[in-house]
């Protein structure tokens, strides 16, 4: 599988979570820790496959895209120090929902901006077999990734 066309199918995976979690009801406490506990174990996945293979190739295939890689590892260390606190959090506490919101709001635009503004970039720097070469290795790391969002390596900056 194509490296882009793997984490834009990670991205999906996380949307319909959120979604889910939109539509879930007030009181429905126990779904949502359900689903929170997914948003955490995928994106931790994610942003770890991300910055231990694709960044890195990334940056090298397209220099110009160094500033995209770099907010996107600022927005992951936002990213994964509220996904560690959602770990611990009661889902019945006030402010579950909101954090769940906020979060939200971080990753679409993460998303947003990787999808439109620099994958195109990357896509074309890189060609389908450097892309599909990546998307084996990021395939492969998911097995390898951390439970812990704070051992992904963005988080300890």
């Amino acid at each position: 599988m194509d490296g882009i066309v793997l984490l834009k199918e990670d991205h999906k995976t996380v949307e319909k979570l959120f979604k889910q979690f939109e539509k879930a009801g007030d009181d429905a406490h126990a779904d949502k820790r359900k689903i929170a506990d997914q948003v955490i174990d995928e994106l931790t996945t994610h942003t770890w496959i991300e910055e231990k293979i694709f960044y890195p190739a990334a940056r090298e295939a397209a220099p110009d895209t160094k500033d995209h890689v770099l907010e996107s590892i600022e927005e992951h260390h936002v990213v994964l120090w509220m996904l560690s606190e959602l770990k611990d959090l009661d889902a019945a506490d006030e402010r579950f929902d909101a954090k769940m919101s906020v979060l939200m709001e971080n990753v679409r635009h993460h998303v947003e901006e990787e999808e439109k503004e620099w994958f195109p970039d990357v896509r074309k720097a890189m060609g389908r077999n450097r892309l599909t070469e990546l998307g084996e290795q990021m395939q492969q790391a998911k097995k390898r990734a951390p439970g812990e969002p704070l051992a992904v390596p963005s988080a300890k900056r």
